[in-house]
């Protein structure tokens, strides 16, 4: 198996999900905002998959995940889905070979205990525009210290190192930081040296969420924000960028379940009725 600090590059042609349903084998808590139990499974399914080094590869891990959903309390014998993404198709075959050998047998996400209906693989192709993609984790990011002057970050905002962004922050430094990190991710990703200044055409801010990452046994409190983007038009490496953005996730702490995001597809239009 190829070493986890250099996971394959190899994709196809839009991005690759592995879609989880699990049933609920008893009744049960809500934990579709637990974002560490749903990071400690993944892990698990990487680790025993053949990456036991996932969690303490240094840098981006090139993965997200969703919540589970429906959201709510579950009672014995419902049903959750489950979404893992990444544009690494080595890592999304791992975990699937992990998946398929625990198909109706129980998993357990934190003090949860679940059993595996199904999976499958999912491709989800950026269309042509125009095109809308919505958070449906928050999305972490942050302002760095050097970057305060440059985006007018408030005196009373301003702390050492970096600050969270929030609505009290201008709306251009949330979305030009953005898309320094997809970019940065991207080139890492893929070893290229590419540069986009704005990735993004049209933004709506919907929410800030007050949020907790768990770092080392310790929970932080953070600030993050729910968003929907849309474009009218795209060049091919916006699309490159923005299609390996659905894959990876959009900010920061993706490994964290945060910044995983979904195409939102038009309605579709009702046929008429044949006479």
């Amino acid at each position: 198996m190829e070493n986890v600090a250099h996971p394959s590059k190899k994709r196809s042609d839009g991005s690759v999900r592995l879609l989880l349903k699990l049933r609920a084998e008893a009744d049960q808590k809500d934990i579709s905002l637990d974002y560490h139990k749903l990071q400690g499974f993944v892990y698990r399914m990487f680790q025993e998959g053949g990456y036991p080094g996932i969690h303490d590869k240094e840098g981006y891990k090139y993965f997200c995940f969703s919540n589970l959903f429906p959201y709510g309390d579950m009672r014995e014998g419902d049903l959750r889905s489950f979404i893992v993404s990444s544009p690494s198709t080595q890592l999304i075959d791992a975990l699937a070979d992990q998946i398929s050998a625990r198909t109706e047998s129980r998993v357990h996400i934190g003090d949860c205990s679940f059993s595996i209906q199904s999976w499958r693989r999912l491709k989800v192709p950026l269309p042509a525009p125009p095109v809308r993609i919505a958070c449906a984790t928050p999305i972490i990011l942050r302002i760095p210290e050097r970057n305060y002057d440059r985006y007018d970050v408030p005196e009373d905002e301003r702390k050492p190192r970096y600050v969270y962004w929030r609505p009290s922050v201008s709306f251009d430094a949330f979305v030009k930081q953005l898309s320094e990190n997809l970019v940065k991710k991207y080139n890492g990703f893929y070893g290229t040296e590419v540069a986009a200044d704005n990735l993004f055409e049209q933004f709506f801010f919907k929410k800030p969420v007050h949020t907790r990452i768990i770092i080392g046994g310790r929970s932080y409190g953070v600030a993050a924000s729910l968003w929907e983007f849309s474009w009218s038009y795209m060049n091919p490496l916006q699309k490159k960028i923005v299609g390996f953005g659905l894959d990876t996730g959009f900010g920061e702490r993706n490994s964290f379940g945060f910044g995983f995001v979904n195409l939102v597809y038009p309605p579709r239009t009702a046929r008429p009725a044949t006479p």
